[in-house]
């Protein structure tokens, strides 16, 4: 089947989550320093700044699958858009540290609502050939996001805002979270959930409008399969999903144990200890956000051929050995010059694997019935353990820049064996299939 103009336009919209997650992610690496120097925050302090938006997106990702299967993926989405607004709005206007603090809580509570939300919705309104790749858009929009918090923090330094400069890297965000929410009104609400919900018709009408060749044959796989839910229980923590658990859970870990997104937060701080200035700092910030948005496209073009296994195994060994550079530079104190070209390389890598795949795999190993609760419990041991790391990657670093790298290398050489041994490949195979496949139909 060839995409239609109505499943481009929900995967697009749905994506646009992915932006506006990226986005207010990474902003935060531009305003650290001024936030350190206007609230005389030690480094605990402020990774507790940065942290406090994780602490929302691990309350966010654990209880978006309540409304996500009360209200709907759509109607859900909607509400993570007004968090969005709302948190820019109020970090840009804040009147004090706590104020900030609370702000960025609430932007949390939208990263992990549509850290769950987005990549669940496309998974279930996509065909199984083209899922990996429409799944893996939402990863194109995090990226994105991520490059374009780089840009903007570059072009707002260049504009001369003095004191405010902060307030204006932190709040431009709001109006693209405006325009996500207005987007929203105009795409189809998940079959899936209109299967559950007994919208039989509905989820016909969303099949055909989504252009799916054998939707009567769709349908009533999907009926079937949802229909189970009247003979299991759907409690997610039970010894029948431990497969699926353990690999959701281990994913979203691995995820953030690769030091990802301290290397992001922080990407500003680890060029100025390396001897980089300001201006060139926020210059090499874009190098690196633009490296991740080019291997993320390409890794979108082969995730349904390679798979997402082959892709995870490529780049563990790839970004083990990228952070072991990166933590030689810091400890022996030379060959700084090398240091951009290792994290680019650092970022390619998890770009091709992690970053492409996380969203796709843990859309896809659980059923029907407890998959809300499953995307839940994978972005929530994704985000605690973000949470973890941001928080105390400035007590690491400030003893010695090297040994948070030399970490996170032998974790993504732990990572290399744990996919090798355990993981299986999910390309190609339908949602309901996959179910058959892991033994959990």
């Amino acid at each position: 089947m060839k995409l239609n103009s109505t499943l481009l336009k929900s995967t697009v919209v749905a994506a646009l989550g992915g932006l506006l997650f990226g986005f207010d992610t990474a902003v935060i690496a531009g305003a650290t320093q001024a936030l350190k120097v206007l609230y005389h925050l030690p480094p605990f302090w402020l990774g507790f700044t940065v942290a406090s938006a994780l602490v929302g997106t691990v309350i966010g990702s654990m209880l978006a699958g309540i409304p996500g299967d009360r209200y709907g993926r759509r109607t859900s989405l909607r509400g993570m858009a007004v968090l969005y607004v709302v948190s820019a709005l109020g970090c840009a206007f804040a009147w004090s540290w706590s104020a900030l603090v609370f702000f960025r809580f609430i932007g949390g509570l939208g990263i992990g609502g549509s850290s769950v939300l987005g990549p669940m919705y496309i998974a279930e309104i996509a065909p199984a050939k083209w899922r990996g790749r429409l799944v893996g858009f939402f990863q194109f929009n995090v990226v994105f996001g991520i490059l374009l918090a780089y840009f903007s923090n570059y072009a707002v330094g260049t504009m001369g805002f003095g004191d405010a400069e902060w307030r204006w890297k932190l709040g431009v965000s709001a109006a693209p979270a405006v325009l996500f929410f207005l987007m929203l009104l105009g795409i189809p609400e998940s079959p899936r959930w209109l299967v559950k919900k007994g919208r039989i018709d509905e989820a016909r009408g969303v099949l055909r409008q989504t252009g799916e060749e054998n939707f009567e044959q769709e349908l009533k796989e999907i009926v079937e399969s949802i229909d189970a839910e009247h003979v299991t229980s759907d409690a997610l923590f039970t010894a029948k999903y431990r497969v699926p658990i353990f690999l959701a859970v281990s994913i979203g870990m691995f995820n953030q144990l690769s030091g990802i997104n301290a290397i992001l937060y922080y990407l500003n701080a680890i060029f100025e200890h390396a001897g980089f200035s300001k201006v060139s700092g926020d210059l090499q910030s874009v190098a690196v956000g633009a490296t991740n948005l080019l291997f993320t496209v390409f890794a979108m073009f082969v995730i349904d051929k390679l798979g997402r296994r082959t892709m995870l195994l490529v780049g563990s060994v790839g970004t083990a050995f990228c952070l072991a550079g990166v933590a030689v530079i810091f400890l022996i104190g030379r060959h700084e010059n090398l240091l951009v070209w290792m994290l680019i390389g650092y970022i390619a890598f998890f770009a091709f694997s992690q970053g492409a795949v996380i969203w796709v795999y843990i859309s896809e190993v659980f059923p029907n019935r407890v998959r809300a609760k499953g995307q839940s419990l994978g972005s929530f041991s994704h985000w605690i353990m973000n949470a973890l790391i941001s928080w105390t990657f400035p007590l690491m670093a400030a003893s010695s820049g090297g040994y948070p790298f030399v970490f996170f290398s032998a974790m993504m050489v732990l990572q290399f064996f744990v996919v090798l041994l355990f993981y299986p490949e999910t390309k190609g195979i339908s949602l309901e299939e996959m179910q058959r496949k892991l033994k959990i139909a």
